[in-house]
């Protein structure tokens, strides 16, 4: 556990040597937690011929990590969470940035409010499924009908609905299958991505929401230029469309743009070896 300013307490898993040369810090998406990363905690390593470090934590209101408030629920707040965690966890050395949807958005937040620690310490940054801006266009926000009608239930007959929850589930998974994957996803990725999900419903999941509507970094993404960048998104991504990754590298004066035919919004999972791969790049970048 870390523990912030604020005295919210922040889940962190790490793995790898504490005195390597680059750390790298993974942000996870709305409403997900660090299991988004677990495949290149497992691949990562593999892959690169030099040690490296990996931190992945769960937001706050996110996982096992302490409550968000109404005024804490900001992407503003999560950039300074992410702040905290390179002062805290990584205080020396190289990091490299990776996040995937709402943490790629925490990125770009901690770069607009702390500029001189990113120009200072961050290496490179991978944007995966994520966007700049214009997010509540896309409706980047769940839920599925299905998700609004358990909402519903849920908020007029409280425990009555557990009851029902077993017939509920599948409704709502295969909503979450078709709203966050691309062409035929395996099985245990929908899974748990389903118990990310519907582990922090209907809380998390409202309390969040309105953060979109002002996402708008921007001005953030100057401060980004000059650093070396990938920016992944899905083919299919129903959340945060491809055209997305354009205007990000657009904005940061170049880098590396990279559409996967096929997949959707959950690349972590979806290409593991796609997304591994680039952020060995980076990794390897950071330490020439």
């Amino acid at each position: 556990m870390t523990l912030l300013e604020d005295g919210t307490l922040l889940n962190a898993v790490q793995a790898g040597a504490a005195d390597a040369p680059v750390t790298v810090i993974f942000t996870h998406g709305y409403a997900l937690d660090h299991r988004t990363w677990g495949r290149q905690f497992d691949l990562l390593p593999a892959v690169l011929d030099q040690q490296v470090r990996l931190i992945s934590y769960d937001h706050r209101g996110h996982g096992k990590s302490g409550d968000a408030t109404e005024e804490t629920a900001t992407v503003e707040q999560l950039g300074d969470d992410l702040a905290q965690v390179i002062e805290q966890l990584a205080p020396t050395g190289t990091v490299v940035l990776v996040g995937h949807s709402m943490g790629g958005m925490a990125i770009m937040a901690f770069a607009e409010r702390r500029p001189r620690l990113f120009g200072q310490r961050v290496g490179g940054v991978a944007f995966v499924s994520t966007s700049a801006g214009g997010a509540a266009e896309v409706q980047l926000g769940l839920p599925t009908l299905a998700g609004k009608l358990v909402q519903e239930l849920e908020n007029v007959f409280g425990p009555l609905v557990r009851k029902v929850r077993e017939r509920i589930e599948p409704a709502k998974t295969a909503g979450l299958r078709w709203w966050l994957f691309g062409d035929d996803p395996r099985d245990e990725d929908v899974a748990i991505t389903a118990e990310m999900v519907w582990s922090q419903w209907p809380e998390t999941v409202a309390l969040f929401r309105p953060a979109f509507d002002r996402h708008d970094r921007t001005a953030a993404l100057t401060v980004i230029q000059g650093k070396p960048i990938v920016v992944m998104a899905g083919e299919k991504d129903k959340l945060c469309p491809a055209s997305h990754v354009a205007k990000i590298v657009e904005i940061c004066g170049g880098g590396e743009q990279l559409v996967l035919p096929g997949a959707g919004h959950m690349l972590p999972l979806e290409r593991p070896d796609d997304v591994t791969a680039h952020i060995a790049a980076l990794v390897r970048e950071a330490v020439r």
